[in-house]
């Protein structure tokens, strides 16, 4: 059957995605996924060397790529590399905050204040700045939509990781808050939260206690890859994915399923 007459597509052709944390992990996976579908990718990450070459290696490739060195608890800093990505490309029809760190610290740490600033300054703090600065290139786009990156310790947590599980779980009350506000502009606003993910964040665990956490938590029993949740991330992203907005969406191979 064909599709109505004009139906939004599936397809992200032509588009420019402005995404961080692209240098590694979910981001660069995130970037790689949107290119290879004919995006413009508008890279950045506080690692300038490492996100020119995550660019330079889509442009060898064919495809549409550039890079700014950003760190994203810097405002000037934010608002200075969104307009330069907006005037590099005509304007910006997506935002992918996936800009992140760990934040690990007991409560009664000496240093858990500091950890807990870090974390929100860069977690949400940061978001909220990425969007706002977006927003008026966002608001002249028929296809608008921005997707923030959270964590399952959003939706439940981890001993000793209440900065980080606090600053996420912030993520997807700002999602919400936002896809109302910006809904009568037809702006989506949605949220990934990945589970066990192989990242640079994971990789320094044994892989013993990673294959065991995966059997004993997971319904898929493994960790997930990074280009799993960029594929959702996408899907969110695309033209037909209209009426999706404000929802918080677990990525993470069953884990928020099981009981036992």
């Amino acid at each position: 059957m064909s599709a109505h007459p004009g139906a939004p597509g599936r397809s992200v052709e032509g588009l420019v995605a402005f995404i961080t944390g692209a240098a590694s992990g979910m981001g660069r996976a995130t970037a790689e996924v949107f290119a290879a579908e004919g995006a413009h990718v508008a890279l950045s990450d506080i690692s300038a060397e490492a996100v020119r070459e995550v660019a330079d290696d889509l442009v060898h490739r064919g495809m549409s790529a550039e890079a700014w060195a950003l760190d994203v608890a810097d405002p000037a800093a934010i608002q200075a590399v969104v307009a330069a990505a907006a005037q590099r490309f005509g304007g910006l029809d997506i935002v992918v905050n996936n800009a992140g760190i760990s934040a690990f610290s007991p409560i009664d740490s000496d240093s858990y204040e500091h950890v807990w600033t870090r974390a929100f300054d860069i977690l949400i703090t940061a978001q909220q700045r990425i969007i706002r600065s977006a927003l008026p290139h966002l608001r002249k786009s028929a296809s608008a939509r921005i997707v923030n990156i959270a964590s399952t310790e959003a939706l439940g947590a981890t001993s000793r990781d209440s900065p980080y599980a606090a600053a996420k779980a912030a993520v997807t009350g700002l999602t919400r808050a936002l896809a109302v506000e910006l809904g009568p502009e037809g702006v989506t606003v949605n949220c990934v939260c990945p589970g066990p993910i192989l990242t640079g964040m994971t990789e320094g665990l044994p892989e013993a206690d990673r294959e065991t956490f995966a059997r004993r938590r997971t319904a898929l029993r493994r960790y997930g890859r990074p280009e799993e949740v960029a594929q959702m991330t996408l899907s969110l992203c695309l033209p037909a994915a209209s009426y999706i907005t404000g929802a918080t969406i677990p990525v993470d191979g069953g884990l928020m399923a099981r009981n036992a």
